[in-house]
């Protein structure tokens, strides 16, 4: 976890920016390797006794999962939340997709959860429930849950989300998010 300033009455910097990271997906991230090493193992190394076509359906098959796999989970071992003063951005992984950018225009409110599970998702990574909104969920924790004026609901699991909360709200009070509703 970072260390935010934690008083109300700190000033909040121009950027705030807060991260979260999930460790255990790398290990699933080695198993789409093995699974792509596997497929390029058997495409050199196969005696191909047994007929092309099985040969080549176990080889992209090894070789899709392996990839499907490694960059899908790739894609969410870590969020970065970045707010401004006119809008924040969401990222993810190391490629910084899929992002999503909001603008303070846009938010309504934001509120602090104690309690993000991927369980409450179905998952991690960007999803969308019909009943709870859209999230990016990497790990378990605190997470900010934002209320867009369009009545959907936006949450992400950041580490010292109350300071992100503070911020956000800070910066909707002050009007800087613009007067366009």
């Amino acid at each position: 976890m970072r260390d935010h300033p934690r008083g109300e009455n700190t000033p909040h910097p121009d950027v705030w920016t807060g991260r979260a990271s999930n460790r255990i997906q790398w290990l699933l991230a080695l198993v789409g390797a093995a699974c792509l090493a596997l497929g390029i193992e058997l495409a050199v190394d196969s005696a191909w006794t047994s007929g092309i076509a099985p040969l080549v359906m176990s080889v992209v098959g090894c070789i899709a999962a392996g990839l499907l796999v490694l960059f899908g989970t790739l894609a969410f071992v870590h969020v970065a939340l970045k707010v401004d003063k006119e809008s924040l951005e969401v990222r993810c992984g190391h490629m910084g997709l899929p992002r999503r950018r909001i603008p303070l225009a846009h938010v309504a409110g934001a509120e602090f959860d104690p309690l993000v599970t991927p369980r409450h998702w179905g998952g991690w990574g960007y999803r969308w429930r019909p009943e709870k909104g859209t999230a990016v969920v990497v790990r378990r924790g605190e997470g900010v849950v934002l209320q867009l004026w369009d009545g959907h609901t936006f949450t992400i699991t950041v580490d010292d989300a109350e300071a992100a909360v503070r911020v956000i709200r800070d910066r909707l009070r002050s009007g800087t998010a613009g007067a366009a509703r």
